[in-house]
């Protein structure tokens, strides 16, 4: 667990590598840089709904089915994608 201590000293740390004015620049680009990530997690889930209901194949029709397993095939299969037989 991160203490009080850990935290003082990844502060030094971090003066020392960045300095005492670059600090607030870099935490500002990482706070946008945050906003920017999250903001594009909830655009994807949002999407993510509507994408799959898009991609979806539609109603096939009953006359092209696969004869071993009556798996209903699309009209530019030549074999059943499920067992593998003759689509003809």
């Amino acid at each position: 667990m991160i203490g009080s201590q850990d935290l003082m000293v990844g502060l030094v740390i971090a003066v020392v590598l960045f300095g005492a004015k670059k600090l607030p620049e870099l935490a500002g680009s990482v706070g946008k840089s945050l906003k920017e990530f999250k903001k594009g997690m909830a655009e994807a889930t949002e999407d993510s709904p509507a994408a799959s209901i898009a991609t979806q194949p539609t109603a096939l029709p009953a006359a092209r089915m696969c004869a071993s397993c009556r798996t209903p095939l699309q009209a530019e299969w030549q074999h059943c994608p499920r067992c593998g037989g003759s689509a003809g």
